[in-house]
């Protein structure tokens, strides 16, 4: 599925692996996969070289429009994380397309930490009434599937 929709917006192999690297890295985190399972998945089945750490990223990373240069420094910043958040204070801090970096960290993140209540409300409360009627409506339709 995530080719399907990846197709839509990444028309290049390399985005639509790195959608399916990043949807794969959720659903593990979702079914309970411990980091090291999700680590070797990624790098066994889309060839990510994930042994780097923030660290050594960071005085060299910048803004790349390329999925290889963005999804696995994501990847990285979730196994590196102790939180939900930490997991996106590591993304932020290595720079570069951050806003890119943190979704698909914080994607991750969600699926194996969850999302504090509090941050959830908060964020909630920002968005516009019809969004998050979108959202509840959402929540409720997965629900039911569940």
């Amino acid at each position: 599925m995530a080719k399907v929709t990846a197709e839509i917006t990444h028309n290049h192999p390399e985005g639509i692996k790195g959608a399916q690297a990043t949807a794969a890295a959720i659903f593990l985190a979702r079914t309970g996969h411990s980091k090291p399972e999700i680590k070797r998945y990624v790098e066994q089945t889309f060839g990510y070289d994930l042994n780097r750490t923030c660290d050594e990223i960071r005085p060299t990373y910048h803004h790349v429009e390329t999925c290889q240069e963005t999804v696995p420094e994501a990847i990285i910043a979730f196994l590196e994380s102790v939180s939900f958040e930490d997991a996106l204070r590591n993304a932020v801090s290595l720079g570069g397309d951050s806003d890119t970096l943190a979704c698909i960290t914080g994607g991750i993140a969600e699926a194996f930490y969850g999302m504090p209540q509090e941050l959830r409300d908060e964020t909630l409360k920002r968005l516009p009434e019809d969004i998050r009627e979108g959202y509840e409506l959402l929540r409720f339709m997965i629900a039911k599937m569940i």
